[in-house]
């Protein structure tokens, strides 16, 4: 891709790390523009202005004034924060907001929220119609739901500036009652089952589905899987429609932060045998007697979606072979209440989220449990990887994509990185268990599993060479 131009991407996501994260679409939109400077594009990001990224805005400017924003005014404001250069939807009455930045303090959706990220939306297709501001961008890449109204909003106004939505989990679909299609700009033509209607309701995800000119998810299994009534979550059929213009790309992880040689939270080190030091520490914290067997960490959202019920059921098969447990995650409330409750002294759980101390659980454990439903990419079974920590995943979606499973023929050629299980059921990944407990047992197997796992290729280099590919697939075709 040497010698061509550079190409201007305005990236829209409503929520981007460091800034502002709920899961792994903020992961992904705090790296690209970095990951993609080199390959000459431009990205910039457009945000809500939610509190904490408005008072992390550096050189704010107004670059202009917004009327009728669904009850109040706004201002666009451009500025840098956290490396990223943004572009801001400042509108107090959509995203000044104390509690989270999808639910208010009953863990509740914002009744408004359709409005908030049409708002967002809206504002996205004026900027690539050049009507706010003097920057204008090739093409937009639009993330998630929140971002599907930005596609439709292009094709209606008339706009030639491609765009691409990548689907990062599609059992989130924006869902809007058929009453309010007026008051967010969508015409009577386009309410129908070939527009956004689903179910007699709006979907801002199936906007993007339809109008946008190529689609992504993160993971080729995914894109497979999306295809399917199992998976597809009644969108399988628009999908089939658009497979042609749907890729899976893999989400990578950010190695100045995620990489066992260089993290400031933990004991360093370049080797399996580096981990020692910090398996003695997670012990301790957690209060964890030492064992035979492997210790195991979890560090997820708890909930049926990341089989955390299967793996109550299944762990008597790790304990019974002398392994252990240390968890971290919140969730559903009932999972929370187990876990915490679990009375064995191989067993604890830390309820809520500490950056800090996922960092030493990944070095300290032996493996990471992923025993996911579904998963469209998953990033925690790739910072196992890169720390030696042998996932031990549900085959599907990002998780059949990023580990090679131990079985006879990989142990024979010595390539495994983990374990994976099908199908997704408590027997399944209790079989999946005790084989973990078996391969512990074998120290030789063992480090050479880590080793494996450590030298797996886990960063963004090879995905932004594919978004990078497909934006100039993009600009072809729109010249």
């Amino acid at each position: 891709m040497e010698g061509r131009a550079m190409i201007k991407v305005l990236s829209v996501a409503s929520e981007c790390a460091p800034l502002v994260k709920t899961g792994g679409l903020a992961d992904v939109a705090g790296a690209l523009p970095g990951a993609l400077a080199p390959l000459d594009v431009e990205m910039r990001t457009l945000l809500p202005g939610y509190p904490a990224v408005i008072k992390a805005l550096t050189g704010a400017q107004c670059v202009a004034e917004i009327s009728g924003l669904f009850g109040g005014a706004g201002r666009l404001l451009s500025g840098k924060a956290a490396g990223l250069s943004l572009f801001v939807l400042d509108a107090p009455h959509l995203f000044d907001r104390g509690a989270g930045i999808y639910l208010n303090d009953d863990g509740v959706d914002w009744p408004d929220n359709p409005e908030r990220f049409a708002a967002l939306s809206r504002v996205a297709a004026d900027i690539a119609g050049g009507t706010l501001g003097q920057w204008r961008p090739d093409l937009v890449h639009c993330h998630d739901w929140q971002a599907g109204l930005v596609s439709y909003y292009l094709k209606r106004d008339g706009i030639s500036v491609p765009s691409v939505l990548t689907i990062h989990n599609i059992a989130f679909q924006g869902l809007v009652p058929m009453a309010r299609a007026k008051a967010l700009g969508i015409a009577k033509a386009d309410q129908a089952r070939e527009g956004v209607e689903y179910w007699g309701q709006i979907s801002a995800l199936k906007a993007g589905l339809v109008w946008a000119d190529r689609l992504t998810t993160v993971s080729p299994t995914y894109a497979r899987e999306l295809m399917t009534p199992e998976f597809g979550m009644g969108l399988d059929g628009v999908l089939q429609t658009r497979k042609a213009d749907l890729s899976g790309i893999l989400n990578g992880i950010d190695l100045e932060v995620w990489s066992p040689g260089v993290d400031t939270h933990i004991h360093q080190y370049k080797t399996p045998r580096g981990k020692a030091a910090n398996k003695v520490a997670l012990r301790d914290e957690f209060g964890l007697p030492e064992a035979e067997g492997p210790l195991c960490v979890v560090v997820s959202r708890l909930t049926e979606q990341k089989g955390l019920d299967l793996l109550l059921d299944a762990l008597p098969a790790l304990l019974d072979r002398g392994g252990q447990l240390a968890l971290l995650g919140s969730g559903d409330p009932a999972l929370e209440k187990a876990f915490a409750g679990y009375d064995h002294p191989h067993v604890a759980a830390r309820i809520g989220y500490d950056e800090a101390l996922s960092h030493r659980m990944m070095a300290g454990g032996d493996a990471i449990l992923v025993p996911s439903r579904f998963e469209p990419c998953g990033l925690t079974q790739l910072y196992g990887l890169q720390y030696g920590t042998l996932p031990v995943v549900a085959l599907t979606g990002g998780l059949a994509d990023t580990v090679i499973p131990a079985t006879p023929a990989t142990m024979a050629k010595e390539v495994a990185t983990g374990l994976q299980f099908h199908p997704v059921t408590a027997d399944a990944l209790s079989n999946a268990l005790m084989q973990l407990c078996d391969l512990f047992a074998a120290p030789k197997l063992w480090s050479k599993m880590q080793r494996n796992a450590m030298a797996q290729p886990v960063g963004w280099a090879p995905s932004v060479a594919a978004y990078a590919a497909l934006y100039d697939d993009l600009m072809k075709a729109a010249e």
